[in-house]
């Protein structure tokens, strides 16, 4: 059973940083790519970044140049770099795993990023 577990979330001046990281569990294949969304409230949820087994890695146009998604050493770490937080930044951040071998999605929890003006 894979599980996602998110941290690094908070509240952060507009122009601050912060990184979130998430960790999971249960990761026994190897073809699968990582990423965040995030959901704004009234908003539907969008792909903020992603990172494939081949390390590309893509971005949604308004985080472009701001933000940095990496992989850590463990297998099934992923961080996202957030610098430059602007308010509309401000929303709930998910982690996503996605199993290539029968496009399964598993998503965590969820944490909180919001920026203040």
């Amino acid at each position: 059973q894979v599980q996602l577990v998110e941290s690094g979330g908070g509240l952060v001046q507009a122009g601050g940083s912060l990184r979130l990281s998430c960790a999971a569990s249960g990761v026994f294949f190897s073809l699968f790519s990582m990423g965040w969304y995030r959901q704004a409230p009234g908003e539907q949820r969008e792909l903020v970044a992603n990172i494939n087994s081949d390390g590309s890695t893509n971005y949604v146009e308004s985080v472009k140049g701001r933000f940095t998604i990496s992989r850590g050493n463990t297998k099934g770490t992923v961080y996202l770099q957030m610098n430059s937080l602007k308010p509309e930044d401000t929303a709930v951040y998910y982690c996503n795993l996605w199993r290539y071998s029968d496009s399964r999605d598993y998503w965590g929890q969820g944490t909180q990023v919001t920026v203040s003006s």
